[in-house]
This record gives C-alpha cells, structure tokens and sequence, in this order.
C-alpha cells in the first residue's frame, strides 16, 4: 500500500555538499510550516546519518505499526508533526548501518510506501549529500505523485556552491522542480550584541539562484542557540524570538509558502 497519494505537498531537501546543515534546515522548515497551521512529516532518508531523532529529542522512541502501515513518531502531542528515520530501528545510537546499494535502496522504498502518514499537508524528505543511488532512488519512486519540489542548502564559500551546482543539474536531469536556494551559515550573530559577521563570506547562494533563475529561499546566519536548540531537541522557533536567525527562518518560510500557493 502506497500512503503518499494523501500527501498534499512533498519537499525534497537536498545539497551536493555534506555539512551545509540540510537536516537542520529540514527540522526548521517543518517548525516554520507547523507554527503555519500545516501538518508535516519530516522523513529522514539519510540512512548512515540519521540525525532528525535527537533533533526533535526522539531518540530510542519505537515505531509501532497499523492495520495501514508503519505510523510515524509524533513530536507533538496532537500529532501534527510526524518524523521517520532509521535512527528509530536501530538497536543502539552507536550502530553504524553498513549497507550496500540495493539494501539501503529497498529500505528507502519501503519508507516511502509503507509510513501512514495520514493526510500530511507536507513531507518534507531529509536526504544524504550527493547525487547517490538513494537520490535515485527517491526521485523514481516520487515521480508518480508529482513532488513540488527541492530545496536546495548551500553555504556561502565557492567550494560549497559549486557542489549544490551539480546539485542543480541533478534535479534537471531527473525532472524535479526546484522550490528554491537556501543559503546557510551565512554569517555569525555574537550572542552578546547580536552582530552578525561574515565570517564564511557571503552572498554564494543568491548568486546561484540568480545565475539559473530560480528562487532565493534566504540567508540563514550561524546562532549558538539554534545549535543548542538542536542538540537539546528543543524548538528554536519558540524560544528565540529575538534571534536574527529565527526572523531569517520565518522569511524563509513566508517565501515557501508564497511559493506554495502558486503551485498546482
């Protein structure tokens, strides 16, 4: 049985670099849409690094099954924000998942078919860097359902854009739409007088959403408490009302969902 026909909306995050910070981007656009009003499933698919757990302070929490499928581990109470990850079947946090191609192919397969999601007006899917066969793998098995999209997260140094460029030709290649460029890390705001200093440089990923003409997501600056909040599985969206990255996180948000309502 295939429960993703019920989702209203799919969003791929995605970067050709690893640590550029897509789960925590993937975490915050799944608080931003929740604090919305939307319900949101966060599905992490990067099954040798599977962080989304102690993101949301879920780890060593159970997945249960239905008469429908698996159901997802709720963040919340009301159970509007749903999260899956391998990080959930593993026997201990240390276990290091070594796979080859077809295993990790068939379990994201699995993922994607068998999670009830029940009615999600968004998934967002957390994926590893690169251009993998588990990109692959989830692009085939999405096409059917007509994805909205990915976003792509950068940093703003050379090295680092020029990855999320072949990212770029990546979705072109595999015909998935790109929602927009977020650029991370864009600067550091000093905890002490708020001033942010761009200690990585800056501007990168608006120049690549530029140069191939699709939209510019935002900057998100480094916040000490934004990696505190994730370390700690708390909701920075709550407790940092004053935070430079959290107002760069809402206009991010607000620009996703402008886009939304101009897609089918």
């Amino acid at each position: 049985m295939n429960h993703l026909s019920s989702v209203k909306h799919v969003i791929i995050v995605l970067s050709g670099k690893g640590g550029v910070g897509k789960s925590t981007m993937a975490v915050q656009i799944a608080l931003g849409l929740h604090a919305a009003g939307k319900k949101v499933g966060l599905l992490d698919v990067d099954l040798c690094g599977p962080s989304i757990p102690k993101m949301f302070n879920l780890e060593g929490r159970d997945i249960y099954q239905c008469p429908e499928g698996w159901l997802p581990v709720y963040v919340d109470k009301e159970q509007r924000i749903g999260v899956m990850s391998i990080g959930f079947l593993l026997h201990d946090l240390d276990d290091a998942v070594v796979w080859r191609g077809p295993k990790k192919n068939a379990m994201i397969k699995q993922f994607l078919s068998d999670v009830y999601w029940r009615d999600v007006d968004y998934l967002i899917i957390d994926t590893p860097p690169g251009t993998s066969d588990e990109h692959i793998t989830v692009m085939e098995a999405l096409r059917a359902y007509n994805p909205d999209g990915a976003i792509l997260v950068t940093t703003p140094q050379a090295v680092a854009v020029g990855d999320v460029r072949r990212e770029l030709t990546f979705c072109h290649k595999t015909g998935i739409p790109v929602v927009g460029i977020v650029e991370n890390m864009s600067g550091y705001v000093c905890p002490h007088c708020t001033e942010c200093t761009n200690i990585f440089s800056k501007g990168g990923g608006k120049a690549l959403a530029q140069q191939n003409n699709v939209p510019f997501l935002g900057s998100i600056p480094i916040d000490r408490q934004l990696t505190i909040s994730l370390d700690t599985g708390t909701n920075f969206l709550e407790s940092n009302p004053d935070s430079p990255a959290l107002a760069a996180i809402n206009h991010m948000i607000k620009k996703l969902m402008a886009i939304d309502r101009d897609l089918p």
